[in-house]
């Protein structure tokens, strides 16, 4: 976990699976716990993620919008177009519109750069 500019950065690598996603979550729980609102999830090192990492995603999402937080996905710069793992197995369920997906944590950081579309 990093910190900057006040948002907290998990950077995920691997893969998003029935063995690894409660390890994001309890990470993203306890970010809740210490008071932190703003996260990054740095997905750009993931190479697979299952519905169990897409579940996490979602319940993320959910957890930080009941507390009024903001939460930040970074996909490779290329996801949008060529399509990572990840943003593939978002768009083929559906669900990547519901999130705000950046090429890089320099990107994630800046409140001046928009997200990239879906």
């Amino acid at each position: 976990m990093d910190e900057r500019s006040g948002w907290a950065v998990l950077c995920v690598s691997g893969e998003m699976d029935l063995l690894t996603s409660p390890v994001v979550r309890q990470h993203v729980h306890d970010f809740v716990a210490e008071g932190r609102r703003s996260i990054v999830l740095d997905l750009s090192e993931v190479l697979f993620c299952d519905s169990s990492g897409v579940g996490v995603l979602i319940a993320t999402r959910r957890l930080i919008r009941s507390c009024q937080g903001r939460l930040r996905l970074i996909l490779p710069a290329r996801g949008a177009e060529d399509g990572s793992h990840v943003n593939r197995v978002l768009a083929a369920l559906g669900v990547r519109r519901l999130f705000e997906v950046y090429p890089d944590v320099g990107a994630a950081l800046d409140e001046t750069a928009a997200p990239l579309s879906a």
